[in-house]
């Protein structure tokens, strides 16, 4: 009789951390059906996986319990436009570039994680307490980077990523085709 009732907290132990093993290669595996486009900053090079639509750049990494050292995302838009990202749902902070049309950083940001939405917080309340971080001039690409990149790699305002910047624009005007084909 001891035996079974010890064996229940085990298994109930050993399910959880399947069910956490499972949760990290389900988002591993989400990661990697992402496209990815290889960047480079300074001396390092990133990963980043793409976000050139709708569904994608409202997703963007929420729900990411760590960002790779040299992954993240970046997303693009059609034309350069004013910007302002948040924090919803996001479980670690987040190092944001904005880069205008010709992958010039035009402002950047270290993003801090937010309190979860409260159990009796409506989801106006959640949005309109968020922080916001606005690219105080028009940005067409946006990277998001993990906590610390910024720091590390020491960017400036007015420095140039380079960006195979026709592709990137096809990559967006094929993702937005796509959307609008349904």
């Amino acid at each position: 009789m001891f035996l079974r009732i010890a064996a229940i907290p085990l298994l109930f132990v050993l399910l959880v951390a399947a069910g956490a093993i499972g949760q990290d290669d389900k988002e591993a595996d989400a990661s990697k059906k992402i496209p990815k486009e290889e960047i480079v900053i300074g001396e390092h090079t990133f990963k980043l996986e793409v976000a050139a639509n709708t569904k994608t750049r409202a997703k963007g990494l929420m729900g990411r319990e760590k960002i790779d050292e040299h992954g993240g995302m970046i997303f693009i838009y059609k034309r350069a436009q004013m910007q302002s990202f948040w924090m919803k749902n996001c479980l670690v902070d987040i190092d944001l570039l904005y880069l205008d049309g010709r992958g010039r950083i035009v402002s950047m940001h270290k993003m801090k994680k937010e309190p979860p939405r409260g159990e009796n917080e409506s989801v106006v309340d959640y949005e309109r307490r968020l922080k916001r971080y606005p690219s105080r001039r028009p940005a067409q690409f946006i990277i998001e980077l993990k906590p610390g990149s910024i720091d590390r790699l020491k960017p400036k305002v007015g420095q140039t990523i380079e960006l195979d910047l026709p592709r990137l624009r096809q990559i967006v005007v094929r993702e937005e085709r796509a959307e609008r084909q349904g």
